[in-house]
């Protein structure tokens, strides 16, 4: 066995002829930029391109194909230099009747082993889509549907970002997974918790004990990219492996969840849209302390306090540690310079987070920038809540 570090949602923001995909991603964030930048400065060796139902990425992945630089696998994915394989995937947003009756919408990760796969279902889900080659763009099914058209090409479903406001499941169209898949609910081997949320707060909901948590860094730049992160203990790297994690087989598994504290997500509190402001208060918070005003978007702190069905956290024995960790460009005092000194010198940050000690930190950029370092990795810094699509902060 084999312990892989995996980040599983990022973006290409445009394809290598400069054609858009995901509109808000940088131009940099392209198929081969991403296999490099896992390769070269991060460490990351599982990597999810959630975009590659596109015809211009899936142009691109050809071409980078035939340039002998990474090639497909029989058991799923694209190995590039033998370090790094490609997971290839799609975010599909899906059209859901909420709890009140009303139409709320939800992405959805969906991923599958092999290039021929993903262009079968890039054609099915044209007829379901207006623009099939922008990334995240809104389907007339929904996530019922849906995961029968990614399983006939053998692929597998995972909901995004489950807790945001905005697109997801919890956040914006139900109290409860099982009431949108129904029967099909077991056949969601895993969620993807997001930036405000984590483990401690996903777990209050007893319906989300069988899944699987996932955390991922939705990177729309490449410096974004692990910014958020799982360990895996795999046999090897592939997609029929990370299936099998998904799904806790044969010794397969999540070793440990990295992620940001949920405070310096961009949704973590309740906002008040009138006022500007995040709203202070217990959870949950539905309306303004301020101007009185229910014109908010309700932070995932409090919309979790208004859903769970637990008192308190309980997690199921098998749910690996969530770690509070802040990439390096999170960290007071580390700009672009000091990270390629760092990188020059030790290889990937996942070396950098996981291996040095603050001894071989502080030869290459002092004292004071290695102490900051070491209490990023070791969650220890300082946080300003985050909410209303700002980022908090760490001091």
């Amino acid at each position: 066995m084999y312990e892989v570090y995996a980040d599983l949602h990022i973006h290409i923001g445009r394809s290598e002829n400069n054609k858009p995909i995901k509109i808000t991603a940088a131009k940099s964030l392209n198929f081969a930029n991403i296999a490099k930048e896992c390769y070269e400065r991060k460490g990351i060796n599982l990597v999810g391109i959630i975009d590659c139902a596109s015809p211009y990425v899936i142009e691109d992945i050809e071409k980078f194909l035939k340039t002998g630089e990474a090639y497909e696998i029989e058991d799923g994915g694209i190995i590039y230099k033998d370090k790094v394989c490609i997971i290839l995937g799609s975010e599909i947003e899906t059209a859901e009747i909420n709890d009140d009756g009303k139409t709320g919408s939800a992405h959805n990760l969906c991923y599958f082993p092999k290039l021929s796969d993903i262009k079968a279902f890039s054609n099915e889900m044209s007829h379901h889509i207006k623009n099939i080659t922008l990334s995240s763009q809104r389907a007339d099914i929904s996530a019922y549907d849906l995961i029968d058209i990614v399983e006939k090409y053998n692929g597998v479903l995972v909901p995004a970002h489950c807790f945001t406001p905005y697109k997801s499941f919890y956040g914006n169209c139900t109290s409860s997974l099982k009431r949108i898949f129904k029967e099909k609910y077991d056949r969601i081997p895993a969620i993807e918790l997001g930036l405000s949320s984590d483990t401690f707060l996903a777990d209050k909901i007893s319906e989300l004990e069988t899944k699987t948590f996932l955390t991922n860094s939705d990177a729309h730049s490449l410096p974004r990219i692990a910014r958020e992160y799982n360990k895996m203990q795999l046999g090897g790297i592939s997609f029929k492996e990370f299936l099998m994690c998904l799904k806790n087989e044969n010794g397969r598994k999540i070793l440990a969840n990295y992620g940001l504290d949920p405070k310096l997500g961009k949704y973590h509190r309740t906002y008040c849209e009138v006022c500007g402001k995040r709203i202070p208060g217990i959870a949950p918070v539905t309306r303004c302390d301020t101007c009185d005003s229910r014109n908010i978007t309700m932070g995932v702190y409090d919309r979790i306090e208004i859903i769970k069905d637990k008192k308190e956290t309980k997690s199921p024995a098998t749910r690996p540690q969530y770690i509070y960790q802040y990439p390096l460009t999170f960290i007071p005092g580390v700009g672009g310079k000091t990270i390629d000194k760092l990188l020059d010198k030790f290889g990937t940050e996942m070396t950098i987070l996981h291996k040095l000690s603050n001894d071989d930190i502080e030869a290459v950029v002092g004292e004071k920038i290695a102490k900051n370092i070491i209490a990023a990795r070791d969650g220890k810094m300082h946080v300003i809540e985050g909410g209303g699509g700002v980022y908090g902060k760490v001091e």
